[in-house]
């Protein structure tokens, strides 16, 4: 009884199958004939019409900037500002206000770029260059041209460095990099601690910070504030400090 359940179940299934084969073919040439005669044989409004449903991934020469989001992330150690850049086809591209930079510093260049084709990278860098400075000033400039390239690589389907020559290497040597520690033995203990992870290439962060409470050691430290950096509120040390 089994098998003969077994037998009929297949030989059901096998039917549906042909049945199917046999409607999608019918349907097919039907449809290709209903097609000719709605747009007159003409075979790019034919194929604009199949296509309408189809999710595409991208048309580049069509790709606007519709909006520019911020997202703050704390103590990562650093404080990172991330940007979102939108477009109109739903493609995303993201970069970074470098470590400690204020998110304005992208945001002011919103009015620049919306409604620009972020594929054209080279172009809005030019417009948006002018608006950057050294160090943590840069970070918007550099932020935006980041999701631009994201952009511009999704939007073609391709990588970023294939964009840009082709890749060189396939790994890349990184350093770890060691805030400041006034102590030597706990800063000894850090760098080692970056070792046991594997890490080969340190970074070791020595400002003038480290001596703004030791007397006698920096020329003038009396007059401005030494630990002021990144955005953080000035003290009340001494006659002036940098806003």
């Amino acid at each position: 009884m089994k098998d003969f359940v077994k037998r009929f179940r297949a030989e059901d299934k096998a039917k549906a199958q042909e049945n199917s084969r046999r409607n999608f073919l019918r349907n097919s040439a039907l449809g290709g004939l209903s097609l000719g005669m709605i747009f007159d044989h003409d075979p790019e409004k034919e194929m604009e019409y199949i296509t309408q449903k189809v999710n595409k991934s991208s048309n580049p020469s069509e790709l606007k900037i519709t909006d520019i989001r911020i997202a703050v992330i704390d103590k990562a150690p650093m404080t990172c500002p991330l940007i979102r850049i939108d477009t109109n086809q739903g493609l995303v591209g993201w970069g970074e206000v470098r470590d400690g930079a204020s998110p304005k510093y992208a945001m002011m260049l919103k009015s620049r770029l919306m409604g620009q084709n972020p594929c054209n990278v080279e172009k809005i860098f030019k417009i948006i260059k002018q608006f950057g400075g050294q160090g943590r000033a840069a970070g918007g400039v550099c932020g935006v041209e980041m999701a631009l390239w994201d952009l511009a690589g999704k939007a073609f389907g391709v990588p970023v460095y294939q964009m840009l020559g082709g890749k060189y290497r396939d790994e890349i040597r990184i350093y770890g990099d060691t805030p400041e520690v006034a102590d030597p033995n706990e800063f000894a203990k850090k760098m080692k601690e970056r070792q046991n992870l594997g890490l080969t290439f340190l970074k070791m962060d020595f400002g003038i910070q480290i001596l703004a409470d030791i007397p006698g050691t920096l020329v003038g430290g009396k007059n401005w504030d030494l630990k002021k950096q990144w955005g953080n509120n000035p003290s009340a040390k001494g006659k002036c400090s940098f806003v």
